[in-house]
């Protein structure tokens, strides 16, 4: 996917960029695998504010995808290529030869009309899901499960990629997009190549309104607030912090404050953190 630049009609517009989608089938979306998502704008079930500055989104339906991708042996062609609204990868429609239909995240590469398949003896190419104990060391894969028949929870995003780095006894060593290398079993499932829609980071949002759009709300500094509203306020003019560090403002320290447990108990599975000095 490429980026889409327009004529500076406006001063928004001059730095505003899309996704160039002209690569996505011009369809609508499978009626079977939508599903209502609904909105909460932050709040969680006794409706308190646990994420602030949300709320306010265009309406969506969300897609079911197959994240598991616990069909196997069963050959599988691509329908569609689509935009999701959930997520900044695209989404492929694959049509099993059983009749069944899922969604899937595009790996890069993929097109309309390829066949993919998942389990021990697929071919190692985009597209095509295996346990890590089949696949080979370096290759780069995406879509990757943390438990075993859980579903795929790393390397999710487009344009990421993990990394098969070695394999010993039951675990394998993945180097994952963040640098961190880290121990998975070996029994879990991944999918081969990169995730789709490269150019996604590459892309300017340029107004504030296309971000009320995606439900984000304004954020606003504590330092310009009185004292009674946040630690930082109050002062005349542009005021120090006047405290050791940042802080929320429920006064707990923020930037850099570890809250991560000691003896958390996935540690041992951690060999290079990503934020390693």
């Amino acid at each position: 996917m490429a980026i889409k630049f327009y004529k500076p009609t406006t001063p928004a517009r001059r730095q505003m960029t899309v996704t160039d989608y002209t690569g996505l089938s011009k369809v609508a979306p499978e009626k079977s695998l939508l599903t209502v998502i609904k909105a909460n704008a932050g709040r969680n079930n006794t409706g308190k504010i646990t994420v602030r500055h949300r709320g306010g989104a265009n309406r969506r339906k969300y897609r079911i995808i197959d994240f598991k991708r616990d069909l196997q042996g069963v050959p599988a062609q691509v329908l569609t290529l689509e935009y999701d609204p959930n997520r900044s990868a695209h989404i492929a429609l694959v049509q099993y030869e059983t009749g069944e239909k899922r969604y899937i995240i595009a790996p890069h590469g993929l097109k309309v009309g390829d066949t993919i398949s998942s389990g021990a003896g697929s071919d190692i190419k985009p597209g095509n899901a295996l346990e890590l104990v089949n696949i080979p060391v370096g290759t780069f894969i995406h879509n990757v499960e943390l438990y075993p028949g859980k579903g795929a929870q790393l390397a999710r995003a487009a344009g990421v990629m993990a990394q098969l780095m070695a394999k010993e006894g039951n675990f394998a060593l993945l180097r994952l997009p963040s640098g961190e290398l880290r121990k998975v079993p070996v029994t879990c499932m991944a999918t081969i190549g990169q995730v789709g829609n490269i150019d996604h980071e590459n892309v300017s949002i340029g107004k504030a309104g296309r971000t009320r759009h995606m439900g984000i709300r304004p954020t606003v500094r504590g330092s310009v607030m009185n004292p009674c509203d946040h630690p930082h306020g109050g002062g005349e003019g542009r005021s120090p912090i006047g405290r050791p560090g940042p802080v929320t403002p429920w006064g707990k320290p923020a930037l850099g404050y570890k809250t991560r447990d000691k003896h958390h108990r996935t540690d041992k599975y951690i060999v290079k953190r990503r934020n390693a000095k």
